[in-house]
């Protein structure tokens, strides 16, 4: 069974072929042109898709009325606890399935810092709980240019001070440490509710993170993708 698996993000879209539960390849920045070669080239079985930004209707236009579209409504590998499933990101549900299947009946928290920071959690039992959403590090950098005067806008490198000498310095400071800060106390009380917890991280923003943090965790850029070929697999 060849799976293709698509998701358009905020930000950008990734595409993989899976052989069964073997990722076989992927295009962390695809376009219709790439995706169109890895049909090619593939001749996938089955298809499914994450969207935030192409509606349902053109993407079954474009991929065939049996692709699969991810929503709330799909049977997933989990059971879902939330108040309001239908406002829930498919980025999320995408994470916490790659989640179970990496780490099955463990208690995790997946943390996907991307675009915004997302933190959800899901027990050994297959309980999807919830979470929290916060700004990511662009967003955050963003948002101290945008709703100031005089601060500019400023992206953070590799070894950002912690005493800042300078504005941008400062800045770097502030919004860096000030993530690693949040992610940490959100290990240690998730840590509190949920015995012997995986933590496992994804997103845009993973390698500067991972080796910076306190806990011991799991780096899995592909988290999103395993996910929606997990669910893929739940649904055919």
């Amino acid at each position: 069974m060849i799976n293709l698996v698509i998701d358009f993000g905020n930000t950008r879209t990734k595409a993989a072929i899976f052989s069964e539960n073997k990722l076989l390849i992927k295009e962390d920045n695809a376009d219709i042109n790439s995706i169109q070669s890895l049909i090619t080239t593939h001749e996938p079985t089955h298809t499914i898709i994450s969207s935030v930004s192409v509606s349902p209707e053109k993407l079954k236009a474009q991929y065939g009325d049996d692709a699969i579209i991810l929503n709330h409504q799909l049977p997933l590998p989990f059971l879902l606890d939330y108040k309001t499933p239908q406002t829930l990101g498919l980025d999320r549900i995408a994470a916490v399935a790659g989640a179970q299947y990496l780490f099955p009946k463990t208690n995790c928290l997946v943390i996907d810092a991307g675009t915004c920071i997302t933190y959800d959690a899901i027990d050994a039992k297959g309980i999807y709980h919830g979470g929290a959403i916060s700004p990511g590090v662009k967003m955050r950098f963003k948002a101290l240019n945008t709703f100031t005067a005089n601060l500019p806008l400023v992206e953070h490198s590799e070894n950002t001070p912690l005493v800042g000498q300078t504005t941008k310095e400062c800045l770097e400071s502030g919004v860096i440490y000030g993530v690693i800060g949040e992610i940490n106390e959100f290990i240690r009380m998730y840590n509190h509710k949920f015995a012997d917890l995986q933590i496992i991280i994804c997103g845009g923003d993973t390698k500067f993170f991972e080796n910076r943090l306190k806990a011991d965790i799991f780096a899995s850029p592909e988290l999103v993708l395993t996910g929606l070929n997990r669910i893929l697999l739940h649904n055919v």
